[in-house]
């Protein structure tokens, strides 16, 4: 931290303010999956099927390496949990028009009402968060959330060439 400014309020850099920023990750997180995690435990599946129904929902049609590739997970733990889910009817998978090796997967309107009911109270529970804070605030968030992304990843959310953004490092 050699490089701060004189003058500059820095409190929020603080040893205690950064343990406490931690902290409030990990209780918002525990908070933010404990409605979701109790669906998921009544049908037996776990956090790592949420994150599948999710993603497949966002990006209908995604393949499974564009999948792999957002989760950050092996084949083989993808392949149990996609396993599943389309066992039991939640996610469809079709074969690539162009590359018939391509698995595309979709949510079918099982998984769809999954989705949303896995999704409908973290949306609340995001936009009350936000209605507290403010506009401003809630730019504040976007910022800092951004700023913890690897800077490959930053870029899918930041608008184009926000030069607060590209130089960060974790």
């Amino acid at each position: 931290m050699a490089d701060i400014k004189a003058g500059v309020n820095q409190l929020f850099l603080r040893e205690e303010e950064l343990r406490t920023g931690m902290e409030l990750l990990f209780y918002a997180y525990r908070e933010f999956t404990a409605e979701p995690d109790e669906i998921l435990g009544r049908l037996g599946f776990g956090r790592a099927h949420h994150r599948v129904i999710y993603f497949v929902g966002r990006h209908p049609r995604i393949t499974v390496s564009e999948l792999l590739a957002i989760l950050r997970i092996t084949k083989q733990s993808l392949s149990r949990v996609l396993g599943e889910l389309v066992r039991q009817g939640f996610i469809t998978q079709t074969t690539g028009l162009r590359d018939r090796r391509q698995r595309l997967l979709e949510l079918t309107e099982k998984g769809v009402e999954l989705e949303r009911q896995l999704s409908e109270t973290q949306r609340q529970r995001i936009a009350r968060a936000y209605r507290m804070a403010g506009a401003e605030a809630v730019q504040g968030f976007r910022k800092v959330m951004l700023g913890m992304l690897d800077e490959e990843e930053r870029g899918q959310f930041a608008p184009p060439g926000d030069p607060r953004l590209m130089g960060a490092k974790r």
